[in-house]
């Protein structure tokens, strides 16, 4: 996160608290080559180009050395979320371009190799490649990681469990690595296939009080050493008592920043209807939950939904219109909101980013060309004046 979204890192059993409804983003994107649109290790001239930038973002290095993280602050409203995040895209693609490098979202390259992948020469960075050996390179994945606010722990985990039935919304909305190391995988997100390697991923346990959780489980987790801090947890969706948030981690990075900042108001809008409405949640819904995560990774927003708590069969893209227009139902809806869901309604009625990467690779025959759509796509009409 943004280094004014920081304070002072509280110990274990504190969740700072932030404004309700607050949002955060972050996104990991693909430093590439344009001299072969691989991946580039360039990662570290980049980011010493960009500090010499007045950018309105932090903007960090990541696991491997040819992806970077930007992180833009704390916003109220999702529209000024996207004027930041457009400024921010231009100013980034202006010094790839002076780099001589390509910048784009995606969730995973096309082609690259991670045996070829270089671990960013920092301490986190190498205790994670000595722990984990090759999945480190292998998690050279790009996500878009979104932040919202909580009052208090308490309502941080039932907000966090709540979502649950929501998660496959996410995926298939943001899902834009249909390949990976140079082979077609049949799946809209791929991604999530890296990120469940690693033992630590999936579903939080299911804790609805903070003082439970942190006594019952994170301090015991703690004690094992499996664990130093709640970074070290890869679950979908995680709390971030630091920040005061919950984090949701399912997304790919899209292939544009409209569509981020699209996706991070879209959380925002379910958790204001999920705080009026305060619905009861029990475990009993997690038992759907890994069926209607794969459906959404695999076949996207035409994948099968079975509601949780009904178990009702219909599909992700009608489940995902249903809640629009139970979003719709709020009383005196914003401006913002309005415009939030005629975007939603238009992105869950058309093609995914990961269909137009396939269409693409179909018409322009190889992963190069893809590369290079996903640059043209991120930059969009960014010009090379500053």
């Amino acid at each position: 996160m943004n280094q004014t979204m920081l304070r002072e890192v509280p110990t274990a059993a504190e969740f700072a608290s932030s404004a309700p409804l607050s949002l955060g983003v972050e996104l990991e994107l693909q430093v590439i080559d344009m001299s072969d649109y691989d991946l580039s290790s360039s990662a570290a001239e980049l980011l010493r180009h960009l500090e010499r930038q007045a950018i309105p973002a932090t903007i960090s290095p990541e696991l491997t050395s040819s992806m970077i993280e930007v992180s833009v602050g704390i916003f109220v409203s999702w529209l000024e979320l996207s004027e930041r995040l457009q400024k921010v895209r231009d100013a980034l693609v202006r010094g790839a371009r002076w780099c001589n490098l390509g910048i784009c979202g995606g969730g995973a390259h096309p082609f690259q190799r991670w045996q070829q992948r270089r671990i960013f020469d920092h301490i986190r960075f190498k205790q994670l490649s000595a722990l984990y050996g090759y999945l480190a390179k292998q998690f050279t994945v790009f996500g878009q990681h979104i932040h919202v606010g909580c009052s208090d722990a308490d309502t941080a985990l039932w907000l966090l469990h709540s979502l649950n039935r929501y998660v496959p919304h996410f995926i298939a909305l943001s899902a834009s690595s249909p390949f990976f190391q140079g082979s077609t995988t049949s799946f809209h997100s791929s991604r999530l296939n890296s990120i469940s390697a690693f033992p630590l991923s999936g579903r939080a346990p299911f804790y609805l009080s903070w003082d439970d959780f942190d006594s019952q489980y994170f301090r015991p987790m703690l004690k094992t050493g499996v664990v130093k801090s709640m970074k070290d947890f890869y679950w979908d969706i995680r709390p971030k008592p630091e920040y005061g948030t919950i984090e949701l981690r399912v997304c790919d990075t899209p292939l544009s920043v409209d569509r981020a900042a699209m996706l991070a108001g879209y959380l925002q809008a379910i958790c204001m209807r999920l705080l009026e409405e305060r619905p009861a949640i029990e475990e009993k819904e997690y038992l759907v939950y890994s069926f209607n995560r794969f459906q959404a990774s695999r076949f996207g927003m035409s994948g099968t939904y079975l509601h949780p708590v009904t178990h009702e069969e219909t599909t992700i893209r009608q489940s995902i219109l249903s809640t629009i227009d139970w979003i719709a139902a709020t009383k005196n809806p914003s401006r913002d909101l309005l415009a939030l869901l005629i975007k939603l309604d238009a992105a869950a009625s058309s093609q995914s980013d990961s269909e137009r990467m396939m269409d693409h690779y179909i018409k322009a025959g190889t992963f190069e060309d893809v590369v290079q759509h996903c640059i043209h796509r991120f930059a969009d009409a960014v010009t090379t004046s500053p």
